[in-house]
């Protein structure tokens, strides 16, 4: 038995579900007509091609027999025109066409695409200004043609060349050869902005005094790791009569929980219709849950760093950026990959191999009681399902672990990894606006915002959000021994309510509720939005990265649903002058009582570099959880059998336990 196996994608229905992601077919069929309809077919590309998701309204009307409907994207790149399509698929035929306004204020481009990148590199290194700085540094030509020329997505500070412009900035880095870790090698103080549609430098920064770079070599590939351990025993995760799970094509069914698995180029994984089985009752908990956006702004106000605040779904798009997930690697155990179709930047349909992973993980102790009294012992183990991705984004690499566990307890938890940005310094000297990692060589202090977007749809109509505290109750004759404390109640009206920031001093908490329905005890069921720990946005008010960043300014949102409303930072962040997103979308203070509503968590991490981040940094983890609580008459767990895991040993004996259990007694 192989301790790690790929399950076989089954065959694809016939017709696809309403929620399913476009088929290959499908993208060629949208992306043939709208090139057709375009005004340059040669320089029309598509930075964006999705499904055009029916609303949840929509589903419960139409059903299976909606139109399939593609949304398509498309950047004219001789003169930047970008233009929104929907194309009815059934029809085969082109249904909305509009033109994106990013020449005006507050302007705003379709993500950049993986062609330009390679467009930037070719566009900076045959600049004569920034040949000449590397020269200044000492590079000669050899050289230059080995440096690594990072495109970043370029911010906004109302320059004139920012202003409607589709632009990246450009910073690099020395390079002995291809493998070589480019990062530990900064060019400090040239920053190249250049001009996509132009094709050319329209802004040059090389500083003085000149900053050496720093040589000393942080390779980390195997090949060049010294004295790796040689002390580590296999580890096999088997499950020999295989997964627990079902999967129908993107429908998936594990013990009592069902959902749709779904994609998109800029959100990356998305889960549909997510729903729990209790007793006779099939009971919905989210119609839809997706990580929408996460910025990353820097603290190091210097040339090289200042502008640095990459929006890594919206100006990138997460989605696009998945990797290939590898066997035995990336996951372990009984494994099902989704492949995930795609359009490239020319419309051409592809296969993202192996996007996603499914499997089933053991999580410890689920619950257990041993009664002295009577020598009642029963303990289970939990099991969680897990479905995830990894985007790599320039330097960083970020993992999306949704789980789901047998209780009903539903967690997302991100994964951040990957080589940190680097800055230059000069030798004698400590590098001010973040930690040293190396010789010459510091880290900048920036911070990681992620924000999830939650369609709920608890137990289907209204739902309601409430936030909670706990508060001492003051001395008295219901509180004799000063002991007593109570939990506050706060209904959430209106958007303006909801924009909220978590407290950890008084447990500050939000359940979502469908106030329609009465639970076992009395009240309305739910479930608790547990917040962990987490900064918010330091930049200061009125900085360009708050205002564009507006949705890492509080914790919880709470819209009314809007299907215009995707994203957190607003539709089109790329070289945006900010104040679309959230703060917009809660700036209308619709009622959100009882009503179909969208919850809305910013999460995340601030990074103090440390030299134990480089050259690649251990995963930190950021997330949260959502927690029944009154949705269930009792413990949803209770029912998990008792098992006893038979390839469990004692150290250094190999024999194992033998089937049975023993995982309980009367």
């Amino acid at each position: 038995m192989l301790d790690t196996v790929k399950a076989k994608s089954p065959a694809r229905a016939a017709t696809p579900h309403p929620l399913d992601p476009l088929t290959a077919e499908e993208i060629t069929a949208a992306c043939t007509l709208v090139r057709a309809a375009s005004t340059s077919p040669e320089a029309c590309r598509f930075p964006t091609v999705r499904l055009e998701e029916p609303t949840k309204q929509q589903l419960a009307v139409g059903g299976a027999g909606l139109p399939r409907r593609a949304f398509v994207l498309t950047l004219d790149v001789q003169n930047g025109e970008a233009i929104e399509h929907v194309v009815d698929l059934s029809r085969g035929e082109i249904v909305v066409r509009k033109l994106v306004p990013n020449r005006e204020a507050p302007y705003g481009q379709p993500s950049v695409m993986l062609e330009e990148f390679f467009k930037c590199e070719a566009v900076v290194k045959a600049d004569p200004g920034w040949r000449a700085a590397m020269h200044r540094r000492g590079l000669s030509d050899n050289d230059i043609e080995l440096v690594q020329v990072d495109p970043f997505s370029s911010g906004f500070f109302d320059k004139a060349f920012e202003r409607g412009a589709r632009i990246v900035r450009a910073v690099s880095y020395f390079r002995e050869h291809p493998q070589d870790n480019g990062y530990a090698h900064p060019i400090e103080g040239v920053v190249a902005v250049v001009d996509l549609i132009g094709g050319r430098v329209i802004d040059l920064t090389d500083e003085d005094p000149i900053v050496p770079i720093p040589r000393k070599k942080r390779n980390y590939g195997a090949h060049e790791t010294r004295n790796p351990r040689a002390d580590i025993k296999p580890l096999h995760i088997e499950q020999p009569e295989g997964a627990s799970f079902r999967v129908d094509g993107w429908k998936v069914d594990w013990q009592k929980w069902s959902f749709r698995v779904g994609f998109t180029p800029r959100e990356g994984l998305v889960l549909h219709q997510l729903a729990y089985q209790d007793g006779e009752r099939k009971r919905s908990l989210i119609h839809r849950a997706s990580v929408t956006e996460m910025v990353v702004p820097y603290a190091d106000p210097t040339a090289n760093h200042f502008w640095k605040s990459a929006f890594d779904a919206g100006e990138y798009g997460l989605g696009m950026l998945a990797n290939a997930l590898e066997l035995g690697c990336d996951c372990l155990g009984n494994i099902h990959y989704f492949d995930v179709p795609a359009a490239d930047s020319k419309g051409e349909p592809f296969v993202m191999q192996n996007a996603i992973c499914m499997h089933e993980e053991d999580y410890g102790i689920a619950w257990k009681h041993y009664e002295f009294r009577n020598g009642l012992f029963e303990v289970r183990r939990s099991r969680r399902l897990v479905i995830s991705f990894f985007a790599t984004v320039g330097n960083y690499d970020y993992g999306f672990y949704w789980y789901l566990y047998q209780d009903g307890t539903i967690q997302l938890e991100t994964k951040l990894t990957g080589i940190i940005q680097t800055a230059a310094v000069q030798p004698g000297e400590k590098y001010r606006w973040g930690g040293m990692v190396d010789d010459n060589l510091g880290g900048p202090t920036h911070q990681h915002f992620f924000n999830v977007r939650l369609h709920m749809d608890l137990d289907g109509g209204g739902n309601t959000v409430t936030e909670h505290e706990f508060v001492p109750r003051p001395w008295g004759h219901d509180n004799p021994h000063g002991n007593v404390f109570d939990t506050t109640t706060r209904v959430l009206s209106r958007e303006r309510d909801a924009a909220a920031i978590a407290n950890g001093e008084t447990g500050r908490f939000w359940k979502i509720s469908n106030p329609n329905e009465t639970n076992s005890v009395g009240g309305a069921p739910a479930y608790k939005l547990v917040v962990n720990p987490s900064p918010l946005m330091l930049a200061q008010e009125g900085s360009y990265v708050r205002r564009r960043g507006g949705f890492a300014t509080r914790h919880i949102w709470v819209t009314a649903f809007d299907p215009a409303e995707k994203y957190a930072s607003g539709d089109y962040p790329n070289v945006h002058a900010g104040g679309d997103g959230l703060p917009r979308y809660a700036a209308q203070n619709r009622n959100i009582e009882n009503a179909d509503i969208v919850v809305w968590h910013s999460f995340g991490h601030t990074h103090v570099c440390k030299p134990e981040d480089f050259p690649i940094m251990p995963v930190e983890y950021a997330g949260f959880m959502l927690k029944p609580t009154g949705f269930f008459a009792a413990n949803a767990a209770g029912d998990i059998p008792p098992d006893r895991n038979s390839r469990s040993v004692l150290a250094g004996d190999q024999k194992g336990t033998g089937g049975g259990s023993c995982c309980h007694a009367s």
